[in-house]
């Protein structure tokens, strides 16, 4: 574990070289990368949400490639498309940037949702089918999107199908005044994004995965996450509750959480800590209640006001 853990201290130093101020928010999207889950980066224009994507590419030594969605951009601007060889007489497969580690999908909802819809299978199956030919992506593969708030002009809100296979949502926040201060001074010169080198490799980072996936949960635990998921199911603001997936995600991200606190067990504790960004964009809010000003995570907070936690 010793040798994961400094890994997951070193990788989160390397990213607040970049991103100031917003160490929870770095956290969380370390989780998600130590999970093996997609991540989306919900805020207005202008905070930081690239900056945070490429700084996350740019630690770990895997491949890595950025596609701006725009509303021209088609399917197979992702997954790639069969061109016909007139030397051969026969088509041959040129892959889209989805082939590789991790794919940052910037302003991923300015694109139409057929081309969203893109990446359903890419996000859950890791494999690209193409004129009935299905293609493996590799082991390691990572989806970054960004989105700006669906009130913005020229913005397509993203289907719940494809939102449900994003293992969190985070949003950066504007920065504090000391902050703001600090991120103009880094900038007089050069970005700090330029000087940003991978601090762990491939095996490094597997091996972090699978001490995460050997944390300790107890059933206790288990129990009280199912009855945190099942309890958004029947909220009287919601259409729809949390998914089973949701309950797969909100376990997977409290084993991450409790490893990067260098504990060898999840405590409840850790659960409410990744609830909010975990099943937050899985729920959807009944238009009676969206008029009266609720929102995600105040629902959640009710929730999880409401559910007993296991005593140990």
């Amino acid at each position: 574990m010793n040798i994961s853990q400094s890994g997951h201290a070193a990788l989160l130093r390397n990213i607040e070289k970049v991103i100031v101020g917003k160490n929870s928010v770095i956290q969380m999207a370390v989780v998600t990368l130590l999970c093996r889950g997609h991540l989306l980066i919900e805020d207005v224009p202008g905070l930081g949400k690239t900056m945070l994507a490429r700084a996350l590419a740019g630690s770990v030594d895997l491949t890595f490639k950025r596609v701006q969605f725009t509303p021209d951009l088609l399917p197979s601007d992702i997954t790639g498309v069969s061109i016909f060889n007139q030397k051969t007489g026969e088509f041959n497969f040129k892959q889209g940037p989805a082939f590789t580690n991790l794919l940052l999908a910037d302003e991923i909802n300015r694109a139409t949702a057929r081309t969203q819809s893109s990446l359903l299978e890419c996000m859950e199956e890791r494999q690209v089918t193409v004129d009935g030919t299905t293609m493996p992506l590799p082991s390691v593969f990572m989806v970054i999107a960004t989105q700006n708030p669906i009130e913005l002009q020229g913005t397509y809100p993203l289907p719940e199908a494809q939102l449900d296979r994003f293992f969190m949502r985070i949003r950066i926040g504007y920065p504090s005044i000391e902050e703001e201060v600090k991120v103009m001074e880094m900038q007089m010169l050069e970005h700090p994004i330029h000087s940003v080198s991978a601090v762990i490799g491939q095996e490094e980072l597997r091996a972090m995965q699978d001490a995460v996936a050997r944390v300790y949960i107890d059933k206790s635990v288990l129990g009280y996450i199912a009855e945190v998921v099942n309890a958004t199911r029947k909220s009287q603001h919601l259409v729809l509750g949390a998914s089973p997936r949701g309950s797969l995600s909100l376990m997977r991200a409290s084993q991450a959480m409790a490893f990067l606190q260098g504990m060898e067990f999840v405590e409840p504790s850790a659960v409410k800590l990744v609830a909010k960004p975990v099943l937050a964009h899985r729920l959807i809010i009944r238009p009676q209640s969206k008029l009266k000003g609720t929102t995600e995570d105040m629902v959640l907070d009710e929730v999880l006001a409401g559910v007993r936690v296991p005593v140990r």
